[in-house]
């Protein structure tokens, strides 16, 4: 169960990853983001798939980011998922951006402009499933 596999201080909670989990990024990972920044990249990508907080460019493919969440006590709310603050901290942290740029996941332009591009849209994280839950509320 994912409760047993789950932290001790985590068992019982919505989010469920594991200390493991949190700490290694997914084995097929081309351009070799660390932890960070594929976080914020599922989380962007997420964001993406929601008309509310993404407009598409249909043309190249371009993702822009139009609302990112902000949290409350613990957790946020990124589409209709539930996930834990400490795992959104790349939103904020300019040196994420900067790397997902320069591995051409990101369009420069952090903070005034947060745009995935078509590559980083549909690059693999893997996390997903493992960073969010559905909300149940």
């Amino acid at each position: 169960m994912a409760d047993e596999r789950a932290a001790p201080w985590m068992r019982g909670s919505s989010f469920r990853m594991t200390q493991e989990e949190d700490q290694m990024p997914p084995k097929n990972n081309p351009l070799k983001l660390n932890g960070l920044q594929l976080r914020t990249l599922a989380l962007l990508q997420e964001l993406a798939r929601h008309p509310e907080t993404a407009k598409r460019d249909d043309a190249s493919g371009d993702v822009a980011i139009t609302g990112i969440p902000m949290g409350h006590g613990d957790h946020l709310h990124v589409g209709s998922l539930v996930v834990s603050a400490r795992y959104a901290s790349g939103f904020s942290n300019p040196a994420v951006w900067t790397a997902l740029a320069r591995k051409g996941l990101a369009k420069p332009g952090y903070p005034s402009a947060m745009t995935l591009t078509a590559a980083g849209a549909a690059y693999a994280t893997g996390l997903t499933e493992k960073l969010a839950q559905p909300s149940d509320h």
